[in-house]
């Protein structure tokens, strides 16, 4: 499915935003000549969605991210590197193993953007084509727009035991016409995705280190939404899905989204959450160390291919910097998807990314999750958090992330969990084992 001139157009004007360093020349580039916002075009799946790419010279080094939303705050994707040889540059985003590979002709950038060493789960590469702008601006204000922010709920079957998914749609600001959405799943969120009104339908898209990504959303005469993928289906749920406001969905007893301390348990919960797995360097940390007696813990499960772990990450890094020395501990058992090739460098790079200075573990593959944590109970979300209070037992379980895309719900998620943190730091191990008797 292709986009139409006249929505990629509209789309164009502050979707998404990609960020480089070095570009021009008539036949050799060199940083300062290729410095400048690249907007143009990336095909994912046959489906093109829009992509602008900006490159900075700082003081002859080049920088490259991919840049989404409005042009006064966008979201921004850095690249690890980025190096230019002739017309030719390469970016790297060592964190997703991915690597934007261009060519540079005048004012014209063309590439494609993939994983850095494909493997047998790497997809094809996605292609793309952008021109150099002068300068970029928000569109203004559409006549007629309707009103489409707030809370909706799309009635699904996942595979993951879910009624419902949650579609947040923040309104626009005063100085663009811009709107920012999400859609919540147990698991995490599509990752922000802006887009404006164009006369029949929101077109809302982005295109990150994590890929691309973009849906059509019509209003109907009856109140509801008709979202579309662009992409094709969503996860095991049809292409054509329809949000409902809540209120409306509860007349029709239609289920709402799964509350995500509840999907998943542990199957004791008078047991301590084991595991016992090595670190990059070979040494074993197990949950029996002394460094965790009488601590609160966080064990999050997740990988460096997850994007809504990369959302979960500033959070965890964010409450051990404000908490640990006041007794919180947080380890991340990782588990990747198999490919040594690939792996053990992303998630160096994953760490190095987010400045996590917290145990991380080697756990596993995704497919051994049950196994090596046969405690869980609905263990099947990337990430999962597991909250652990001083006595050693959990407390409580979060599926899934919020990330800063889905606003309204990544700030909730904050509070409450920050909340939790210092809840159970507050109780001594002797308060806790009392509450359980």
């Amino acid at each position: 499915m292709k986009l139409s001139g006249r929505v990629l157009a509209s789309s164009l004007g502050a979707l998404s935003v990609l960020s480089f360093a070095s570009i021009s020349g008539a036949q050799t580039a060199s940083p300062k000549s290729v410095a400048g916002t690249w907007q143009g075009a990336a095909k994912v799946r046959d489906t093109e969605i829009p992509i602008t790419i900006r490159i900075s010279d700082r003081a002859g080094k080049l920088e490259a991210a991919f840049l989404n939303g409005p042009v006064s705050n966008p979201d921004v994707s850095p690249a690890s590197s980025a190096k230019l040889d002739g017309n030719h540059l390469v970016a790297s985003f060592d964190y997703f193993a991915r690597t934007l590979d261009a060519t540079v002709d005048g004012n014209l950038l063309t590439g494609t953007y993939g994983a850095t060493r494909p493997g047998k789960r790497a997809s094809a590469p996605t292609t793309f084509t952008a021109k150099r702008v002068a300068k970029l601006s928000d569109p203004v204000a559409a006549p007629n727009a309707p009103n489409v922010s707030g809370s909706w709920e799309i009635a699904t079957k996942s595979n993951k035991g879910e009624a419902a998914w949650e579609l947040r749609v923040d309104p626009p600001s005063a100085k663009t016409a811009v709107i920012k959405a999400a859609i919540q799943r147990i698991d995490g969120d599509t990752g922000g995705l802006w887009g404006t009104w164009d006369g029949a339908h929101y077109t809302l898209t982005h295109f990150t280190a994590a890929g691309g990504a973009g849906y059509i959303v019509t209003p109907q005469s009856d109140g509801t939404l008709a979202v579309r993928s662009l992409l094709g289906p969503v996860h095991d749920s049809a292409s054509d899905l329809i949000a409902r406001k809540p209120e409306e969905a509860r007349k029709l007893n239609l289920g709402s989204p799964t509350d995500t301390t509840q999907q998943t348990t542990v199957k004791d919960p008078n047991t301590p959450l084991a595991f016992s797995f090595p670190d990059l360097n070979g040494k074993v940390i197990s949950n029996t160390d002394a460094q965790f007696k009488g601590k609160v813990v966080i064990v999050a499960i997740g990988g460096s291919w997850c994007p809504n772990c990369h959302d979960e990450a500033p959070l965890l890094v964010s409450l051990y910097k404000r908490f640990h020395a006041k007794g919180l501990e947080i380890v991340n058992l990782d588990f990747e998807q198999g490919d040594p090739e690939t792996d053990t460098s992303r998630l160096k790079a994953f760490i190095q990314h987010y400045g996590i200075t917290y145990p991380v573990l080697v756990a596993g593959t995704t497919d051994q999750l049950s196994e090596k944590i046969p405690q869980g109970q609905n263990l099947n979300c990337w990430p999962t958090s597991f909250f652990i209070g001083r006595d050693g037992l959990v407390k409580e379980t979060h599926a899934g992330f919020a990330g800063p895309g889905n606003t309204a719900g990544h700030l909730a998620l904050e509070h409450e969990v920050t909340k939790l943190v210092e809840k159970l730091l507050s109780q001594p191990v002797a308060t806790q084992k009392a509450a359980l008797n």
